[in-house]
């Protein structure tokens, strides 16, 4: 006697059985868990360089292009998005997934040491770079403003206290201070 033997003898058995199955599958299938968009973390570097008071033509073609043509000699990237404005540039690379983070932000970073003779002498700091991940979202925004106390004094405020202590805070990425007016003299 072998196992087809049972199911060919007694058809009802057979039929009660697959009906079995198919209920069990329907349900177990309903209860799968699927996303339209998995939870995946590309591996993404940020570069960003400032010119203070240069327009966004010149950030384009004298920043921007001199470090994406590096960029560019970098193997495993998906893509390369640049955004030039009024004194900053920020360029978003991103690798192929199957590209170490570490290693990538190490080959950028000797490309950011190679362009450093060709870029503007009149930039203050070199260009850096930050790993990030473009699934993050801001969760908090802080507005701050003052009718007794200067604009650039809660700026500072901002800057040394608020902005250094909460990036402190545990499971903190990035803290960011928008719409700054630093304290200048004029003469």
């Amino acid at each position: 006697m072998n196992l087809s033997e049972i199911f060919v003898r007694r058809p009802v058995m057979t039929i009660l059985v697959m009906f079995g199955f198919l209920i069990f599958g329907i349900v177990a299938f309903r209860l799968l868990p699927v996303s339209q968009l998995p939870n995946i973390d590309y591996p993404t570097i940020q570069v960003t360089a400032e010119l203070p008071g240069a327009a966004p033509e010149t950030m384009a073609s004298a920043v921007a292009t001199v470090l994406e043509k590096q960029f560019s000699t970098i193997a495993g990237i998906d893509s390369m998005t640049s955004l030039s404005g009024q004194g900053l540039t920020s360029i978003t690379i991103q690798f192929s997934l199957d590209r170490d983070i570490d290693a990538a932000a190490q080959d950028v970073n000797s490309a950011l040491a190679a362009t450093a003779r060709l870029l503007p002498a009149s930039m203050p700091t070199p260009p850096s770079f930050r790993k990030v991940n473009p699934a993050d979202f801001p969760v908090f925004f802080l507005a701050l403003t003052s009718d007794t106390v200067p604009i650039s004094t809660v700026d500072e405020y901002a800057e040394t206290y608020l902005a250094q202590r909460m990036s402190t805070i545990s499971g903190v990425a990035q803290v960011l201070v928008y719409g700054q007016q630093k304290y200048a003299v004029r003469v």
